[in-house]
């Protein structure tokens, strides 16, 4: 993304900056999704420190702005980890479940999905092939059917196999829609009672990355609803939209865990911050 590319170029060339200049990169920065305040703040700092200390500067500032809680998946080895996946409708949450469901399997470690999306046929379908192809079962029920008796089935099918994941795809719904995130926490509590005494381990939130700041208010209505541990963020292909990514840290404490970056089972990777924060600041020409 190179946020900072133009700023850099001329501090480093000794031109100096017009208002104008920190304007567009005011604009630039809101564009990418970042927040006026935050903006705001980066700005200041761009502003007051020499060329030498700027990458330094923000680059610290980045980084406080980022979570500290762990991004690495959740992973028990005496019993079955239960990860729960949800979202809104059309960010990718279903496909995001097939390639979890590959990187959990190169891993070496053996997953069951129950397809508890039960509202969309495409979406039980779309699962069965993925399972067949990477030998994973799928656990479904009928079409339409109660999401909630597939949650159970499941459960107790992964405890019956000594798998060491279970992952629960749900029915992308609205953050606004208040009965469908109730049928979400009934979800949750159908698993939770079920793998008693323990709870479900990991509840992935699927956020769009193109859905700019909209993508903080999904973020808090889920959190509040259902208890996101993590997120997983689609459709970051590079773009300035990934700004994002450190918006929702920024106002959610919630780490990300996994980017998908493309429709391929291969665009699908952890979220490495340091990678993403020198994004923002690398000079592209170089």
């Amino acid at each position: 993304m190179a946020l900072f590319s133009k700023i850099f170029n001329k501090l480093r060339s000794a031109i100096s900056t017009s208002s104008a200049d920190w304007d567009e990169l005011r604009t630039t920065l809101i564009e990418a999704d970042l927040g006026a305040q935050f903006a705001d703040s980066l700005i200041e700092i761009a502003q007051r420190e020499k060329a030498d200390n700027l990458e330094a500067a923000l680059t610290t500032a980045l980084k406080n702005a980022m979570t500290t809680s762990s991004r690495e998946l959740a992973f028990h080895s005496d019993r079955p980890t239960i990860i729960m996946v949800v979202g809104v409708n059309g960010t990718g949450k279903t496909t995001s479940v097939a390639k979890l469901m590959k990187n959990i399997s190169d891993r070496n470690r053996t997953v069951i999905v129950a397809a508890a999306d039960t509202f969309r046929a495409a979406a039980i379908e779309q699962l069965q092939t993925w399972g067949q192809r990477l030998g994973v079962p799928v656990v479904s029920g009928k079409f339409q059917g109660d999401p909630a008796a597939v949650v159970f089935d499941a459960v107790a099918q992964v405890k019956s196999a000594g798998s060491d994941y279970l992952i629960i795809d749900t029915a992308g719904r609205l953050h606004t829609q208040s009965n469908l995130m109730d049928e979400l926490a009934k979800i949750r509590r159908v698993a939770t009672k079920s793998a008693a005494p323990h709870d479900v381990d990991e509840v992935l939130l699927v956020v769009d990355a193109t859905t700019g700041q909209n993508g903080i208010v999904q973020a808090k209505s889920f959190i509040e609803s259902v208890g996101v541990t993590g997120l997983i963020l689609t459709k970051l292909d590079g773009s300035a939209k990934g700004g994002i990514a450190l918006a929702i840290e920024r106002e959610t404490g919630i780490p990300i865990k996994f980017v998908g970056t493309g429709e391929s089972a291969s665009d699908f990777a952890p979220f490495d911050q340091q990678s993403y924060i020198q994004g923002l600041l690398a000079d592209p020409g170089e």
